[in-house]
């Protein structure tokens, strides 16, 4: 092309560099985040909140307890993966160094 300019697209034919943005389908939170207007930005943005009412709230018939679930399974393990001084600090400057020790402390931990 003379005098004209090369558009830039990613591996998807998208305009761009980069990996492609996403979006989760849904965001699950405590009841710190049981907000109107955190539930409105959510759902502005087409991500279906789960997060569970506050007792001084109106319920919401849409909740999804299985979702929720999963939340506390992740926290557990974020917990047990935190007793691993090396990887709650983050002693390493590169981040191979400290996945390799985050696999180890999970490797350590698998029951």
């Amino acid at each position: 092309m003379a005098g004209g300019t090369v558009k830039r697209t990613g591996p998807d034919g998208r305009p761009g560099r980069g990996r492609p943005r996403t979006r989760p389908a849904k965001l699950a939170g405590d009841k710190g985040y049981s907000f109107p207007s955190a539930r409105r930005l959510l759902r502005r943005r087409g991500i279906t909140p789960v997060i569970p009412t506050k007792s001084d709230q109106r319920r919401l018939p849409s909740f999804d307890r299985a979702a929720y679930g999963g939340r506390n399974q992740v926290e557990r393990s974020v917990g047990r993966l935190k007793q691993f001084r090396r990887v709650a600090t983050r002693y390493d400057k590169r981040v191979v160094n400290y996945l390799s020790w985050v696999t180890l402390a999970t490797i350590v931990t698998w029951q």
